[in-house]
């Protein structure tokens, strides 16, 4: 393996060297020539001669000190260290950059012909050299000059001037009145069409919206531009944010390494993240287009007008704004429905991650590559402690420390610990030992005893914090760990201890504690930590009985669905153990009678229905086994859902029969139609030709939700009409790039012997490049994450498939090869045969020439774990 990169430390976290003032940017636009000019007044924080810059994979032309040439400088791969300068001068660096071959989707690049910057984490040292560091902040005055034939010269701010350069090119500038980091500069040009639209600030200012899309794709914008107006106005009326500049941008590329970008008031996004119509776009589309629309626009008060002093602290501004996106959507939706997208994502994705080589707390301690800490601990795990305070605090209160935190820092970079002392101060509430949450890392598990006192009536709860070995905390966390106690009739019971109410939230302190609970007439059923109210593992020993009872009776929906999930998972672990050669396993008898229960009930959001009758996935299936029997849970989630199939057939049928959608966006549409797909993925299990012409009749039809649900069931139920409505949709989606996702997303699932040749023979089709990230993500992410059977072969095809694209993508585009190599982190959790398969591919990368910081650190942890 190559020489190791060095590692960054939070603890060694120094000020800047210098402060900058009124940055002068002119950009001067060519696909392989661009000339970047930048002017600044730069300040000695401390008595220090030198300055040190960032700066990669530019093309020094000359540096300028007070206005005359200065040569006494050291230039490297990475830096450029001017020598001997007075504490103040104006800096003036003259550099050239090829956008047309910066394949990395950092800096300024061309997307398709338009030209778009990423600067999010370190990408503006690809622009210019700089002190590239979120704690340097500045005013940016940008020009920005271009031939003609490009109408659309666009950066941060509000355009003061446009017109005619000299040499008969366009130029505009652009003034933006916030100090803001290197990070959120933003530059774009390019021929788009553009959708118009004004909001009307509770203040009274109009601000000028738009969004920029490729020719054509203009009737794909208005639910974006719907969900920005939402966003705007939820958040004056939610956290009394108003946005302060006039005009708002959104852009939408199709080369994008991320979902989008919240760039001080023009936001560049991934356009699966804003193009959307009935035709070519899911619900599922419409919600993720709302909610990533609504976190950009959240970013401009936390993470723009407040951002990170360092890149350690990445959760203050990520996981404070997913806490807000999820607020806008549950706000605007279904809260229960919204909950169970968060938990899912915590379920499937973060405790693996909590439990890999790459376990990291949200605030991290040490970093090779930046990039690589974009993860769902920082974002979604960071979410769930916001989501604590805001628990322990209430809102009211909670809304007073988020106005302390604006009035103390608006214009800073600051720290995760400035956000919990504004909130602490706020409320009056201690929140030192909560604090604990930004060191630890791994999962904790609460252990629950309980027990009941007929002749008393009491009920105590026991529980036990019990941290994961790698976990550097060893202290106890704080956790407010909500319950719910259900009477026999599954009505919830008043909690009373030592004679008075008792919140429903319990706040576990200490290592062991115990609750006694008084006035409870009979043994209860306990909802424990309810509303998944803290990101850990409940340890307590269910019943299968008591499972039902909280699914037909909880008083929260969400609950509902953790309960249904549970005892789904507690009938796959037993079909494991009982799983012997060819006998069949099945699902109990009881649950089987309550999945038909939860079909007939009437006054139910249709969608919720359709999640509670759903097997849980196959990552947060395969987290209760070690090694996972990854042959076995597919051969048992195969036979359970065809069980589901056969004997909810009736139920399954008039349920299908009875939701009726108008192809609209109204939420009884999309909870009908979530229930239709759900039904019909059961449905075409079975050799039924009335199942078969609904099939057929959905893949013709215009909403793109029921199309794919077609085709979805047709191919995991490997119909006889698979292949027919397959190349149907290729056919007829050839021109639209976004829709053929979906249909590489599909291919990817083939579970046959023909899939890895299937998925290569894909590398050469019209639609597909290797160079754009949502291509690559849809085919071979799709198939690593969402094709047990056929990744995890037992010939190791499936892992030499993977690596395969990783050393391409190694030398195109490092940052999406860093997050393509996610399902090799959790190696050890398979059998040995596996693991050695699997370690033999990472071995291969490792050994790769030029191997990039972003794989090398992924890959030495996986190896070294």
């Amino acid at each position: 393996m190559q020489s190791q990169p060095q590692a960054k430390y939070l603890k060694d976290y120094q000020a800047p060297s210098h402060t900058v003032t009124n940055l002068e940017l002119t950009v001067e636009l060519d696909p392989t020539d661009t000339k970047v000019v930048s002017k600044a007044l730069y300040s000695a924080a401390q008595s220090v001669s030198e300055l040190c810059l960032d700066g990669v994979e530019l093309n020094l032309i000359s540096v300028k000190v007070n206005g005359q040439l200065f040569k006494d400088f050291v230039q490297t791969e990475t830096s450029l260290t001017l020598k001997n300068l007075p504490n103040e001068f104006t800096l003036e660096i003259e550099n050239t950059i090829s956008p047309s071959t910066n394949t990395s989707l950092e800096g300024l690049y061309l997307s398709e012909g338009a030209y778009c910057t990423q600067c999010e984490a370190e990408g503006f040292r690809k622009i210019t050299y700089f002190l590239d560091r979120p704690d340097v902040l500045t005013d940016y005055l940008v020009t920005i000059i271009a031939d003609k034939d490009i109408p659309y010269l666009l950066s941060n701010g509000n355009k003061i001037e446009e017109g005619n350069w000299p040499d008969g090119r366009r130029f505009t500038k652009w003034q933006d009145p916030h100090k803001k980091p290197s990070y959120l500069f933003a530059l774009v040009a390019g021929d788009f069409d553009v959708l118009r639209d004004t909001f009307v600030t509770r203040s009274g200012r109009e601000v000028a919206l738009e969004i920029f899309v490729d020719k054509g794709n203009l009737d794909k914008t208005p639910h974006a531009m719907a969900s920005l107006k939402n966003a705007m106005k939820w958040d004056e009326e939610r956290f009394d944010l108003e946005y302060d500049l006039d005009i708002y941008m959104i852009v939408a590329v199709d080369f994008f390494n991320m979902g989008a970008m919240e760039n001080k008031g023009l936001n560049v996004f991934n356009s699966a993240c804003v193009l959307a119509n009935q035709q070519t776009a899911t619900d599922r589309d419409y919600h993720t287009i709302e909610s990533i629309v609504g976190h950009e626009y959240f970013h401009n008060w936390t993470g723009n007008r407040v951002t990170c002093r360092d890149w350690f602290q990445l959760s203050l501004k990520e996981g404070l704004t997913v806490f807000r996106d999820q607020e806008f959507s549950s706000d605007l939706g279904s809260r229960a429905l919204n909950r169970i997208d968060a938990v899912m994502a915590m379920k499937t994705h973060q405790f693996a991650e909590d439990s890999g080589p790459m376990a990291h707390p949200i605030r991290p301690e040490k970093v090779i590559e930046m990039n690589n800490f974009y993860t769902v601990t920082v974002y979604n795990k960071g979410a769930e402690v916001i989501r604590m305070m805001h628990t322990l605090l209430g809102e009211a209160n909670f809304q007073k420390g988020m106005k302390l935190y604006f009035e103390r820092h608006d214009g800073q970079a600051v720290t995760c610990d400035d956000f919990v002392a504004a909130m602490g101060d706020a409320s009056g509430k201690c929140l030192e030992q909560f604090k604990l949450w930004y060191r630890q890392f791994g999962t904790p598990t609460v252990q629950v005893e309980t027990s009941y006192n007929v002749e008393q009536q009491t009920f105590t709860l026991k529980l036990n914090q019990i941290h994961a070995e790698n976990d550097p905390v060893s202290e106890p966390l704080h956790i407010p760990f909500a319950i719910e106690l259900l009477d026999t009739a599954g009505n919830t019971i008043p909690l009373i201890s030592n004679g008075k109410d008792f919140d429903a939230v319990i706040e576990l302190k200490e290592i062991s504690a115990e609750f006694t609970f008084e006035n409870i007439l009979s043994k209860p059923t306990p909802v424990l930590l309810e509303n998944f109210s803290a990101p850990c593992v409940v340890s307590y020993d269910y019943e299968s009985e008591e499972l039902i009872h909280i699914l037909r009776h909880a008083s929260s929906d969400f609950t509902r669905w953790e309960a249904a999930q549970r005892a789904f998972t507690m009938e796959i672990q037993h079909a494991v153990n009982t799983l012997s050669g060819s006998n069949p396993v099945s699902i109990s008898d009881t649950l089987i009678k309550a999945l038909k229960s939860i079909i007939a009930e009437e006054n139910t959001d249709k969608a919720l229905i359709s999640e509670l009758i759903k097997l849980p996935n196959f990552d947060t299936v395969s987290a209760e086994f070690s090694p996972v029997p990854v042959t076995e849970l597919v051969d048992i989630y195969k036979q359970f859902e065809l069980q589901i199939a056969t004997q909810l057939q009736s139920e399954l049928t008039a349920v299908y029969k009875s939701c009726l959608e108008s192809g609209e966006i109204s939420a009884s549409a999309v909870a009908a139609r979530s229930l239709k797909a759900t039904a019909l993925y059961y449905l075409a299990l079975l050799e039924n030709d009335e199942v078969t012409d609904w099939l057929l009749a959905n893949s013709q039809q215009d909403n793109m939700t029921l199309k794919l649900a077609a085709l979805k069931a047709v191919k995991n139920a490997d119909h006889e009409v698979s292949e027919q409505l397959i190349s149907q949709f290729d056919a007829q989606w050839r021109h639209d790039p976004l829709v053929m996702d979906k249909w590489f997303a599909l291919q990817a699932t083939t579970d046959n012997d023909s899939a890895i040749d299937l998925i290569k023979s894909l590398y050469d089709h019209p639609c597909f490049d290797k160079s754009n990230p949502n291509r690559v993500r849809a085919l071979v992410g799709q198939f690593a994450r969402s094709n047990p059977a056929q990744f995890h072969r037992i010939d190791g095809k499936g892992y030499e498939l993977l690596a395969d694209l990783l050393i391409e993508l190694n030398a195109i585009n490092p940052q999406n090869a860093s997050r393509m190599v996610t399902p090799f982190m959790s190696w050890k959790r398979y059998d040995p045969t596996r693991q050695q398969l699997i370690k033999s591919q990472l071995e291969r990368i490792a050994s790769v020439d030029n191997l990039s910081d972003d794989l090398y650190e992924k890959v030495d942890k996986a190896l070294n774990v």
